[in-house]
């Protein structure tokens, strides 16, 4: 189970390592100088983008996500996730492994005293692989846990005052499932191939790539893997039986006809056909943002009743975080590695920066020119190869502007609220996004569940004064939701409490 701790010290694995003993001992004076703080206001971002997009994407749906291919605001949320759990990964085996090989014990026994690694995706005081390894698999399991009691249909939360879920419709795939996956595996590639490669690398451009080679070589079969099955596997004649009791057809049998390879439009892709045999149509979601294209609802970008003549698809269900989807994610995380990496091997600010940046930028090019030669679309559904690209290289920009900011221009008070929230990740992710607070304060109603202290301050203090919903409902989102979990995160901090995995 995840648990809310009380610490003396809550740094973590976002540290720049120290080469040799002499400077780690010259760090235990100034950690907090030592922190990546870059990347905890990266996490905040996200995580604040995340509620952003969730709440208001409704009434603002060019932020929400696209209902097929394109890559609005929310595309970005689940890739930028991802590539800060890489970097994680990194930064926080590379201090472990440093504590594992000191000779230094009084050093050592300080460094662990102090507590500096304890965090979402660290592993604490890993003695061997073998530690590393149970500690990995048993953090990943704590994901899948809260993944499935979150998002498997069990918690209701904000809008009903109920729990519950029927087993045999428990969606099985989510945010905190894809993350598991992508961190179990990157992370047994860092711990097993840790003794391949040169603590003190060459000069030469791609030396840090050959370093990593074994990286790259899973990365590449991840990518290979996904294209084959995408483009190769036969897609045949499917049914479903609608289980929207809203819908006229509740209850019906639906066809959709394919029988064909290598489309990427909605009904007839190889990621929702590998997800319906493996999972059941059952278990996936159910509420597909496809709903709110053309082909499906007049009301498109925004949601609304689906066409009387929409096609059948558009009544099935969809699993955004699939399977085959999410072994492509996986690419997303290494690259996040590969940029912990450059931390590591690279000490000066302006040589991070430059491949940070250049890495970047190659990616967004390779990434757009493969989209609007239509040789394969931005799909967050799909989790396409162009979009891994676009996403991953629009992620290192942002984290090289954060780190060039925070970590070497030192603008670290202007970003503090992100911080926080970043430094208490999980708290905000389930309470805040997840809705589980906001559930326990509409469960206090005045005579109709609708009267609740939430709806009236978004009525009366947001939406009446803008004297407009869709501005109403933005400014609430801000400064109801962002702006108070940034003072909440404050206040925790300030006691030194944090949720931890």
């Amino acid at each position: 189970m995840a648990e809310i701790k009380v610490e003396r010290s809550h740094d973590q694995h976002l540290l720049v390592p120290e080469e040799d003993t002499a400077s780690t001992r010259r760090s235990l004076a100034g950690n907090n100088r030592q922190r990546l703080a870059s990347l905890d206001i990266f996490r905040g971002l996200t995580v604040a983008l995340m509620i952003l997009v969730d709440d208001a994407g409704g009434d603002w749906p060019m932020i929400a996500h696209a209902p097929w291919n394109g890559c609005n605001l929310a595309d970005f949320v689940m890739p930028f996730f991802l590539f800060i759990v890489g970097v994680s990964i990194a930064l926080s085996l590379k201090v472990n492994y440093k504590l594992e090989s000191s000779h230094n014990s009084t050093t050592v026994s300080m460094l662990l005293h102090k507590n500096w690694i304890t965090h979402l995706f660290c592993f604490q005081r890993i003695s061997n692989k073998c530690e590393a390894c149970k500690k990995v698999c048993f953090r990943t399991c704590k994901l899948l846990f809260w993944g499935l009691l979150l998002q498997g249909g069990f918690s209701h939360a904000p809008d009903e005052l109920s729990y519950g879920v029927d087993v045999t419709m428990m969606r099985f795939c989510g945010i905190l499932q894809r993350i598991a996956l992508s961190y179990l595996v990157v992370a047994l590639i860092e711990i097993f191939t840790k003794d391949l490669h040169e603590e003190n690398l060459s000069t030469g451009r791609l030396s840090i790539f050959k370093s990593y080679y074994c990286h790259w070589i899973v990365g590449v079969s991840v990518l290979v893997i996904y294209l084959a099955t995408l483009y190769g596997t036969y897609v045949p004649d499917w049914e479903f039986v609608v289980n929207d009791k809203d819908s006229i057809l509740y209850g019906k049998i639906q066809s959709v006809s394919c029988g064909v390879r290598e489309k990427l439009n909605p009904p007839c892709n190889a990621v929702g056909y590998v997800d319906r045999q493996v999972l059941g149509i059952n278990h996936m979601y159910h509420h597909p943002a496809w709903r709110r294209s053309k082909a499906c609802t007049d009301d498109s970008p925004y949601e609304g009743a689906l066409r009387q003549d929409a096609p059948s698809w558009c009544h099935a269900p969809f699993e955004p975080e699939g399977i085959l989807s999410s072994i492509s994610a996986i690419l997303s995380t290494i690259i996040g590695v590969h940029f912990g990496h450059i931390i590591i091997h690279m000490k000066g600010h302006s040589a991070r920066l430059k491949h940070w940046i250049s890495t970047g930028l190659v990616l967004l090019t390779l990434g757009l020119t493969l989209h609007f030669t239509h040789l394969m679309p931005l799909n967050k559904q799909l989790y396409s190869f162009s979009y891994i690209c676009v996403t991953s290289g629009a992620a290192a920009l942002v984290f090289s502007s954060l780190y060039y900011l925070v970590d070497v221009l030192e603008w670290k008070h202007m970003f503090l609220p992100l911080k926080w929230i970043g430094m208490n990740a999980m708290l905000v992710y389930v309470m805040g996004a997840e809705g589980i607070l906001a559930a326990f304060f509409n469960g206090w109603y005045y005579r109709h569940p609708h009267n609740t202290l939430i709806n009236w301050i978004r009525e009366h203090v947001f939406i009446r004064v803008w004297h407009s919903k869709r501005v109403g409902v933005l400014m609430y989102v801000i400064f109801a939701e962002i702006l108070f979990w940034g003072l909440v995160t404050g206040v925790f901090h300030r006691f030194k409490i944090y949720w931890k995995l």
